[in-house]
């Protein structure tokens, strides 16, 4: 087994970012490739935070809606951070979800053209230093393909493992293997001895996105179209815990890790192998909060 550790996900959850912002110099301490910030709470401000408070570690967004700000305001909180941090950070950009769409009132247009015409306004900026690398959020072919024509990298949220061949393929020739196109996953995480609670832990984590369109045609698409039958039939009856009844043991290994200390240590390596270069723990607690899990991630990986 590879020595190499994974990226971890840090959230900036009102009422705990002093106490995440104390964590970040011991995640480097630590040798974690990574820290990764979702969109709650704020992730430009954390990973700005964070990167006066280490010096070896990368940053990045994974990710930062690309509707939430216009890009020249983006470009330059970019830039910035880039800057403080000597050249450590990666902005990863995404196009979120009809209902973050519809909660924020904003209309859309269709995601490739919306992407391509973000990342060429955005690098299009003047006057702000050098910009960070640009990371794409992927899922399906066509966003890959587009990741690897426009963009430094790409990454998956709850990607399956089993299909991750089939869509790497779908980035240009010399993309895969560059050693400087990031290709990273985001992955559920819950360590615990007690699997059936682990497991419990990530099936209500992954509730949310199995409610989305986009995601259970992914999820279609890597065979697992009765899961995902079941979740529209549920949704239909509105059953809510239908839907996360429907999520079976197979898909959730696929597309999760969880249970003992050894389990997930060799599930990262699972995710090396598929073709992930940057595997992202995204710490859960079948135990505790946040803070919890992120210290079961700590004395897994120590």
């Amino acid at each position: 087994m590879s020595d190499a550790m994974p990226a971890i996900s840090l959230a900036a959850i009102p009422g705990r970012r002093r106490a995440i912002l104390e964590l970040i110099p011991e995640v480097e301490r630590r040798g974690f490739s990574g820290i990764y910030g979702p969109s709650i709470g704020d992730c430009m401000a954390l990973c700005q935070a964070g990167a006066q408070v280490t010096e070896r570690i990368v940053f990045g967004t994974a990710i930062a809606p690309i509707y939430s700000r216009r890009a020249i305001d983006y470009a330059q909180t970019a830039a910035l951070i880039h800057e403080l941090s000597g050249g450590r950070f990666q902005f990863g950009v995404g196009v979120s979800h009809a209902p973050t769409h519809a909660r924020l009132g904003i209309q859309v247009g269709k995601p490739l053209g919306d992407m391509r015409a973000f990342v060429e306004e955005y690098r299009a900026v003047e006057r702000t230093g050098d910009k960070p690398p640009i990371i794409i959020a992927t899922l399906r072919k066509r966003m890959i393909g587009l990741a690897g024509e426009i963009a430094d990298g790409m990454i998956f949220a709850n990607g399956a493992r089993s299909h991750m061949g089939t869509s790497l393929a779908a980035l240009p020739d010399g993309k895969r293997n560059d050693p400087d196109f990031v290709i990273a996953n985001m992955v559920p995480t819950c360590i615990s001895d007690d699997v059936e609670a682990a497991k419990a832990v990530n099936r209500r984590t992954l509730t949310s996105y199995a409610r989305l369109t986009n995601y259970r045609n992914y999820w279609k698409e890597a065979g697992y179209e009765e899961e995902m039958g079941a979740v529209e039939a549920a949704m239909a009856a509105g059953d809510n815990d239908g839907v996360t009844r429907a999520l079976s043991d197979r898909w959730l290994a696929d597309t999760t890790l969880f249970g003992p200390v050894a389990k997930v240590r060799e599930g990262v390596e699972a995710w090396r192998e598929a073709g992930i270069k940057t595997p992202i723990v995204v710490p859960s607690s079948a135990a505790g909060n946040q803070l919890a899990a992120i210290q079961e991630v700590f004395d897994a990986f120590s």
